[in-house]
């Protein structure tokens, strides 16, 4: 029975379907998934599991229709599933089968030479996604501001610029470049660094600026704080900018080819769009991140997002485009958590697209820590 923490939830006002609607509607879009073409009763009549004729199957595709499970594009031409066709598909009727021995290995065996290197195992998944997905791949890095602060060192670059790092639990650092008020003295940097660590490692960064300046309060006070050019005061002023989410986070995108030689993209135009979405990063971790992962459901299945369920114009107001869907699913790194996700047109092979999300995930949580 598929799993139902898959989706988000069906519709309430979903009609309720007997099992031989089920099934026919299940072998619609599997039949239409293959061929990108509307599906006749003739063609389900071909069918080994269907013993119905094709006045019957006829009937019950025309009610699936009525009922807004089906769409019918032509007069002349079979049925198509509709958003609520592939919704109900997805929560009720795939199944999701393990990759096969082939896939799992071209994984494996690329993602574990990459142990640590979180830089590259994101920019590895999501072409490796693409690859086998045919659909576009998407691997976001980890939101850093939901990390724990494991230290941050004070680097001096002049004698009145330093640069801060960050270092994040599991892994992931920040640097900002910031200008102090007076001249820097090396020779006060290590006493400075353990103040400062005493006062903030272990905290979230997002914690650390809502709170960092009253942390900090007793050194400002400290008159045995070595800090003559101010960097503790410094720390209090940019602490906004210090411990923020990098504005340009987080998307490592791989290549669109493969989403383009999907039938859907025949227009120019639409073309156009894709490429304009993906040269957008804000848009696409948006995208991913449309369903928001709670505390504690980091292992949770893949989520699958179609058509009007997003909320991100992939591709501009005035262009004529295909509904796109996402399957997404979380990944950790230490404390935080980054997304792993294939976007692609409604008509993609969801059962395998999640199947492969979920075991990128997977294998990224693993050798990204």
């Amino acid at each position: 029975m598929p799993d139902s923490r898959r989706s988000i939830p069906l519709r309430p006002t979903a009609p309720a379907l007997s099992e031989r609607e089920q099934s026919i509607l299940r072998l619609v879009v599997q039949r239409f998934v293959q061929t990108a073409a509307p599906v006749g009763s003739r063609v389900i009549s071909e069918e080994d599991e269907i013993v119905l004729s094709s006045a019957s199957i006829r009937n019950t595709m025309s009610r699936l229709a009525a009922l807004g499970y089906l769409g019918h594009p032509h007069t002349s031409a079979g049925r198509v599933p509709t958003e609520l066709g592939y919704r109900f598909y997805v929560d009720s009727l795939m199944n999701v089968a393990g990759l096969t021995p082939g896939d799992e290995a071209i994984l494996r065996q690329s993602l574990d030479a990459l142990y640590g290197d979180i830089e590259a195992l994101t920019r590895t998944s999501s072409r490796l996604l693409g690859q086998l997905s045919q659909l576009l791949g998407v691997v976001l890095t980890p939101k850093l501001a939901t990390g724990t602060l494991d230290r941050i060192d004070v680097v001096p670059l002049s004698s009145s610029r330093v640069m801060f790092v960050l270092e994040v639990r599991g892994g992931l650092v920040r640097t900002i470049i910031a200008e102090a008020d007076a001249e820097i003295r090396r020779s006060d940097l290590p006493r400075l660094e353990t103040l400062l660590n005493e006062s903030l490692a272990g905290i979230s960064l997002g914690e650390i600026r809502k709170t960092g300046a009253a942390r900090l309060d007793d050194l400002l006070g400290d008159p045995s704080t070595p800090d003559p050019a101010g960097l503790v005061r410094l720390v209090v002023r940019e602490a906004d900018t210090l411990f923020r989410e990098p504005p340009n986070r987080r998307a490592q995108v791989g290549s669109p080819h493969h989403l383009v030689a999907q039938p859907e993209f025949q227009d120019p135009e639409v073309v156009r769009g894709l490429i304009r979405m993906v040269e957008d990063g804000e848009a696409v971790v948006h995208l991913l991140e449309a369903d928001p992962v709670e505390p504690g459901d980091e292992d949770a299945s893949a989520i699958v997002l179609i058509g009007r369920e997003l909320t991100t114009d992939l591709t501009g107001d005035a262009i004529a485009a295909p509904d796109y869907a996402v399957v997404t699913a979380p990944y950790r790194v230490g404390d935080t958590i980054g997304r792993v996700g294939v976007i692609g047109p409604t008509r993609m092979d969801y059962g395998r697209a999640v199947a492969l999300v979920e075991r990128v995930a997977s294998l990224l949580s693993r050798s990204a820590a």
